[in-house]
């Protein structure tokens, strides 16, 4: 078994360009699908709610990346002016300050940068980061394409992924599907609202604090909070970082305090009720998945780590019985075009 899960790792690894796609499409399938859901009892075509949940999605998404770049755009030479007296601030701190450091070693130090910028290294790793850049356009466009589907066709493709599975295995099976996505669901919708949380009292401090984009930041801490337990407090040290080098250090000691608030606020209160079941895992398996996903796959994996691993531990407790449904196996709904079966006969063969 732990051959196959190595070599399966690495089998992943090599075609990651069409796993963390799928994966990611997946997620975001199980969060908007009870929108997709909805409109279709309503009485809306299968295709336009589809559609319309699809395109709703890449709305929110493009009006995200307008407002930051509007607003980086906007504030850019008020950081660019604040940054430069920053570093010069710094720069008389280390000079004439208590560190025994010299001008020599200062010197030293800014001629290793510039041969470093000027070497053959930063060369081949502009050339790498080319070549990352079209690997993330090319998985944009294939997650897009593969999210569409999952929301049109995911009931199809599940009861064509079922069909090897008959009698009992195929109720444990369908019950894995279901408890999968309220699992995926839940994490992705609560993670949300939490990062959503975070995100708008932190942006109100920055401006409060008068630190410069305040509206990127807050955007990184938004998207940070979908790391757990680092992401967060990762976010807020780069808006930290950018006070001390903007407003000075009473201002950064300000927003690190706004921080820890919320941070602590959110882990006490609010994750609590929002999560629920969601995450019902250990934060040491959060932690120790967290770093295996982060080695395989960079951010990436570090996002796609936690919810992989609630989802593994939801499908196994399904499948040993731990994890009891709320109705009889029966009466749970079962994918669309698979045969219904019996736990005490056998199903008929399915037809072609």
């Amino acid at each position: 078994l732990l051959t196959v899960l190595v070599v399966s790792i690495y089998g992943l690894i090599q075609i990651r360009l069409v796993v963390i796609p799928l994966l990611l499409a997946l997620i975001l399938a199980a969060a908007i699908s009870p929108l997709v859901n909805m409109l279709r009892r309503k009485g809306w075509p299968s295709a336009a709610a589809t559609a319309f949940s699809f395109f709703l999605l890449l709305a929110v998404l493009g009006g995200v990346v307008t407002a930051i770049v509007f607003a980086v755009r906007s504030q850019l030479d008020e950081l660019v002016a604040s940054a430069s007296e920053g570093f010069d601030q710094i720069y008389d701190f280390i000079r004439t300050g208590p560190l025994p450091i010299d001008e020599s070693q200062i010197e030293d130090a800014r001629q290793a940068l510039i041969d470093f910028a000027t070497s053959a290294t930063v060369g081949s790793t502009a050339l790498s980061g080319i070549t990352a850049a079209g690997e993330f356009l090319a998985g944009a466009v294939l997650l897009l394409v593969i999210l569409f589907f999952f929301l049109k066709d995911g009931d199809r493709i599940w009861a064509f992924l079922l069909r090897p599975f008959r009698g009992e295995r195929l109720h444990k099976a369908q019950r894995v599907g279901f408890r999968s996505l309220e699992v995926l669901g839940g994490y992705v919708r609560g993670t949300a609202i939490i990062a959503l949380v975070d995100s708008v009292f932190i942006g109100i401090a920055l401006l409060i604090l008068g630190v410069p984009l305040a509206l990127p930041l807050a955007v990184i801490v938004f998207v940070g909070s979908f790391v757990p337990l680092v992401g967060a407090t990762a976010a807020g040290a780069l808006a930290a970082l950018v006070a001390l080098v903007a407003n000075g250090p009473f201002v950064a000691l300000m927003v690190i305090l706004a921080v820890v608030v919320v941070n602590q606020l959110e882990g006490n209160f609010l994750q609590p009720v929002v999560m629920g079941r969601s995450l019902s895992i250990h934060p040491l398996v959060i932690l120790l998945a967290l770093t295996a996903g982060t080695i395989l796959a960079g951010i990436v994996g570090a996002i796609l780590s936690v919810p992989v691993a609630a989802v593994a531990w939801a499908a196994i407790k399904v499948w040993t019985g731990e994890d009891e449904p709320d109705a009889d196996p029966e009466e749970l709904p079962a994918p669309a075009d698979s045969a219904p079966a019996a736990s005490s006969e056998e199903p008929a063969a399915p037809t072609e």
